[in-house]
This record gives C-alpha cells, structure tokens and sequence, in this order.
C-alpha cells in the first residue's frame, strides 16, 4: 500500500552514531572463494576502460568497489570464461545503476536498448554505451546459458527495468512505501532474479519449469532476495542518507516511518528481518521435494548458488570499500544533504 505525503521527514535520527545488527554472525553460511579471481579482476578494470570507456576519476570508485570481489564469491566454482562473464555483468548493473539513478542516462531509453540487445545480442546495433556493455557479456552469456535460462534472464530484465521505472515515478508523485509494498518492489528492483540466472549459466545447468515454478524454489528466492537487499539497505543507509537519496528508497526508513521507530530501533528490526530470512530459507530447503536424481542434483547446484550469495554478499559488503563498514560495528553518521528526488 502507498500513501502520498507533502513532509518526507522521518522519525527522530538526531543520534551521530548507530550500530549495525551483527549481521555476520547471525549467518552461519561459509564463505568460499573463486580460485580465478586474479584474472577476472584485471580483466574487468580492462573491460570497464575498453567497453565500458569509463576514466579517472569515475572508474576509480568501480576499481575500489571491485564488483569481480562480489562475483568471485557469489559464484566460487564458476570457470574463468563464466565468472568473467559474471563479473562483466556485476559492473554493468552498478554502473548503469548509478547512472540512471543520477539521470546520467534515461532509464526508459536503457530498457528499451538493452532489452533489444537481450533479444538478439549478435544483429540489433547501437552507439550508446550502455547497450554495448550488454553486447558484450550477453553474447558471451548465449554461448553456454540453456534457453530457459536465457528466458528467465529476459524476463527477470524486464522486472527490473519496470521496478526501477516505477520507483522513480513514485518518488515524483510523493509517494512513501509501507514495509510490504518496499519488499515486494525492491525485489524486482534489486535485480537479484537476474544474479539468480547466473547461477545456472555459471553451473551450466538448465532448471526446468516445473522447478523454477515451484512454491518452495520461489520462497528460496525470495528468502534469498531479501536478505541480500536487505543486507545492503542496513550496509549502505549512512551514504545513502548523507547523499540525500529518497528515504522511501531503503527499508531502515520505510521501518522508521511505518513502525515509529528511532534510527537504532529500525536498524535492529532490520536485522531480525535479516535473521528471519535465513530461518525461512532453512525451513524451506528442508521441505524440497524431488524431480529424480538428475534434477535434484542440478537443484543441489542451484539452491547451494542462492545460499553463496547471502553470505558471499554480505562478506563482500564489509569488505568494499563503497561501503566503508566499521569492523566494530558502530557507525557515526555522516553529514546529511537535504533530501532530493533522483539525487
């Protein structure tokens, strides 16, 4: 449910400090590293200069970011040749991201390029930037990805872009997120259906139908899913909020606002969400039935890539310097700008 609201303030965040859930230890997920990191780092700083045509100072923020760190553990048995294509995909959505949320580039003329380029990677042509990033790790992708997972890539794009579209459209209209209706767009928004399908390209299996379909698979997902955005709202609210982002734009706020809270009481309630969702991807794993032993194993595969990517994430958060996460947990709160849409 939507409300519209002319102040979009939010409960008292007077406090100069906060303290983070302690998220690590509330996972109990290990963590694994891909062996070819090394290389797929050189060759995504290569890929951001060449196709990507980022220069100093803008591509020193992606090198430090390092999103090939975030694919090396989201995707720990993944060859070269596909964490590359991981990794390549990883900065195109940070980078195509940043801009459309800054209005470097229009986010309907991103939709409509890319999702052409996802349509037919080898014959639709285009000058802009963005589409050519998507020609270069799509086509790659193609080469191995089984069609329903080239589908499901397809399909999820389309979610994305719509959740982005919308997001902004609501921010210009003024209007505020309760809890439900924020998780239910930040899941399309967060593109994690996207990463999902790199699971299975990086693994070289293509789930059927009536498994992707399943009520238990999706609830894995979307355990999963909220997690990691979750993981990341708590993670990134003190730069977002000394950037002036939208307050509707991450759950810390949306709970402050619904739940009454002060900062430290959503920043906790954010966390036991945290918790909650790794109880409920426990509880469903669990309960997954069988499709036979060669599917089941192709399943295993799968349900072990979405359980990689809560805890891979979570580590990499702490460790990217995009975050600046303190080890003791205790975040001072930086210097606040006046809120702006779209800033």
């Amino acid at each position: 449910m939507l409300a519209t609201v002319a102040n979009t303030t939010t409960p008292d965040t007077e406090s100069s400090q906060f303290i983070l859930p302690d998220l690590i230890n509330d996972c109990h997920y290990p963590v694994r590293q891909n062996p070819h990191y090394d290389a797929a780092y050189h060759a995504s700083v290569q890929w951001l200069m060449d196709v990507a045509q980022l220069v100093e100072p803008e591509i020193r923020g992606y090198i430090d970011m390092d999103a090939n760190g975030l694919g090396v553990v989201c995707y720990p048995d993944a060859d070269a040749f596909h964490l590359q294509v991981c990794s390549d995909f990883l900065n195109w959505i940070f980078v195509i991201d940043d801009w459309m949320e800054s209005g470097v580039v229009d986010a309907r003329k991103v939709h409509e390029t890319c999702i052409s380029v996802f349509r037919d990677p080898i014959n639709f042509d285009t000058e802009r930037v963005d589409g050519k990033m998507c020609k270069s790790f799509f086509s790659r992708f193609k080469e191995t990805a089984g069609p329903g997972c080239t589908q499901r890539f397809i399909d999820a794009s389309e979610l994305y872009f719509a959740a982005v579209a919308k997001q902004v459209d609501d921010c210009a209209k003024g209007h505020v997120y309760d809890i439900g209706s924020y998780i239910a767009l930040r899941r399309h928004m967060g593109a994690m259906r996207l990463f999902f399908n790199l699971i299975e390209f990086a693994a070289r299996i293509d789930l059927p139908d009536e498994v992707v379909s399943h009520p238990v698979v999706k609830a894995l997902e979307d355990a999963t899913n909220d997690h990691v955005c979750w993981h990341n709202d708590i993670l990134s609210y003190n730069k977002e909020q000394s950037r002036g982002h939208a307050p509707w734009e991450n759950i810390v706020p949306v709970i402050m606002y619904e739940r009454g809270l002060d900062l430290q009481g959503a920043m906790d309630y954010a966390g036991q969400m945290c918790k909650d969702a790794i109880q409920r991807f426990d509880s469903n794993r669990a309960m997954l039935p069988s499709w036979g032993e060669e599917v089941d194993r192709q399943v295993a595969i799968y349900i072990e890539g979405l359980q990689h990517w809560i805890a891979g994430s979570l580590r990499w958060h702490f460790d990217c310097a995009r975050y600046a996460v303190s080890p003791d947990r205790i975040i001072k709160l930086l210097p606040k700008r006046p809120y702006k849409c779209g800033a």
